[in-house]
């Protein structure tokens, strides 16, 4: 038996420096928030549809409706709220990019080099990333299923690239 303590305590001691390696090699992945939308979730759902309300429905409606003439500058020149029902832009980009538009706000120029002026503030500080993925998880639950389908197809295309 004194012949066989050594490999076993060389046997675990490797094996916890594989786990060791295995925990820093996922480490970063394990800190990054899942930005996937869960519309079929009823809890998730019901979180979102009361943050909605708490948080977005003053500016994009209570109905996602969003604010009238919404794709016209008033004269602030910046656009009023979208709506983020089927008949608004919303779902017309994956949930990564619909994520980090909530946590960090749009853009502050437009790819040209203009500024893009926008009311809608950024919620880093205001919401976690958890109630984030539950307002946009709610808006989408209230998509037509085609509209949801062809919001998972841009998610599946995304991720492929």
């Amino acid at each position: 038996m004194v012949r066989r303590r050594p490999l076993l305590l060389a046997g675990a001691s490797a094996a916890l420096g594989l786990a060791g390696v295995a925990a820093v090699a996922l480490w970063p992945r394990a800190l990054e928030p899942s930005t996937t939308l869960l519309p079929d979730d009823p809890q998730v759902v019901a979180l979102g549809e009361t943050v909605y309300a708490a948080q977005c429905a003053a500016c994009h409606g209570a109905n996602l409706e969003g604010q009238p003439n919404w794709r016209e500058r008033g004269p602030d020149g910046r656009l009023p709220a979208p709506p983020h029902d089927e008949t608004g832009h919303t779902w017309h980009h994956p949930d990564a990019l619909l994520f980090e538009l909530t946590k960090e706000g749009p853009p502050k120029e437009m790819g040209n080099g203009e500024p893009y002026l926008s009311n809608m503030p950024a919620y880093e500080g205001v919401l976690s990333d958890e109630e984030i993925v539950t307002v946009l998880s709610y808006i989408k639950s209230r998509w037509p299923a085609e509209v949801r389908e062809r919001h998972d197809a841009l998610n599946a295309q995304m991720a492929v690239q």
